[in-house]
């Protein structure tokens, strides 16, 4: 699994004109997944995101995670974080899991990550979405379970 994360001060995910996951200061993450990712390395995953220190203390220090600052979590579906782009000019998705074990495999992740922590959003797999964000700092990481 792989993920895109960002420090936010708010963002939103927008379906057919209707905001279906919204959240105030906390970390974005953009979720793809590769064909061999497994419930573990989701679960993995989450609890790196949620245990990473990006939120800055008083001094000023990266020292606080989203769980310290009691921030929102939105997680988005994103396949094309998987893509091969090293060759050519168009991307290729044949490392990805196929939609409907990717779709099973990202509920599980948001099920999951709502059972762990309590501010969790989504966005809608297989939708196409609009992703509003203010990113802050910029602070922006990709996370791996590779």
């Amino acid at each position: 699994m792989i993920t895109v994360i960002q420090l936010v001060s708010k963002a939103s995910v927008t379906v057919d004109s209707t905001i279906v996951g919204a959240i105030d200061a906390g970390i974005l993450a953009l979720v793809g997944l590769h064909s061999t990712d497994t419930e573990q390395q989701a679960e993995q995953l989450l609890q790196k995101i949620l245990n990473y220190r990006i939120f800055r203390d008083d001094q000023g220090k990266t020292n606080l995670n989203l769980k310290d600052i009691g921030g929102g979590l939105l997680l988005v579906p994103q396949f094309t974080l998987v893509a091969e782009t090293q060759k050519g000019l168009r991307p290729g998705f044949s490392k990805g899991m196929p939609p409907e074990p990717a779709k099973i495999l990202f509920e599980y992740f948001v099920h999951f990550a709502k059972a762990q922590y309590p501010h969790v959003e989504s966005g809608q797999f297989g939708a196409m979405m609009s992703v509003a964000l203010c990113n802050e700092g910029p602070m922006t990481f990709i996370l791996s379970t590779e």
